[in-house]
């Protein structure tokens, strides 16, 4: 499973990270990342419609990779996997919720940004992390320099990640994809604008094609 789902993960390139303050868009959002090429969503548990519309997304888009991001608890990794979610990814490193997971049998994407961080991953046999928030702890330059001595460790930075420098990280081998928000902007929701979604996420689904074929 935990293969499958990195694999999976790695020919989409590109992930949205959505929050949704309404499970009425949960349907809409699915169907405009689908049809602009992007069939992925980390559905944030930052709101109380999460839940919900992870279950909805699920339901309506059976070919579609949905997961839950922000994920802090146990009991949050239960309900998000419960309502749906194929994958966990969590902002920070918490042994507790990891190793959860883990005995669970949850595919899951711990967020780190330090050298020890990476090694408590490792040491609990994952070898593909979320580098958070990516920008600001130091890019593409800081995964390149980590990813020397740990060879086996791959990554999904997110976190300041746009249509402008997203080539640049997808065009290097360690990482397995990239999350990013530009295409699944709160304001492009709330005002239902999903036709711009579907034009953005099209836009961004072509960017993978172009550096990874």
């Amino acid at each position: 499973m935990y293969e499958e789902i990195r694999e999976k993960l790695g020919k989409i390139g590109i992930i949205p990270v959505v929050v949704l303050e309404d499970a009425k868009d949960a349907k809409p959002l699915g169907d405009a990342l689908m049809k602009g090429g992007l069939p992925a969503a980390e559905v944030t548990f930052r709101t109380d419609a999460a839940e919900e519309a992870i279950k909805i997304m699920s339901k309506e888009f059976p070919d579609m990779l949905v997961g839950a991001g922000t994920v802090l608890t146990c009991e949050q990794a239960d309900r998000a996997v419960a309502a749906g979610a194929k994958f966990i990814v969590a902002p920070g490193f918490n042994p507790t919720v990891v190793k959860h997971c883990i005995e669970k049998g949850y595919p899951v994407a711990p967020g780190v940004q330090t050298p020890s961080e990476m090694e408590q991953a490792m040491e609990l046999g994952l070898d593909f992390v979320k580098f958070f928030p990516a920008e600001p702890a130091g890019g593409l330059p800081m995964i390149k320099a980590v990813a020397a001595p740990y060879t086996n460790l791959t990554f999904m930075p997110t976190g300041g990640i746009n249509k402008d420098n997203v080539r640049d990280y997808l065009g290097f081998k360690k990482i397995v994809a990239c999350g990013g928000t530009w295409m699944v902007k709160n304001d492009l929701i709330k005002s239902g604008d999903f036709a711009k979604i579907r034009e953005m996420t099209r836009e961004a689904a072509e960017i993978v094609k172009e550096i990874r074929g």
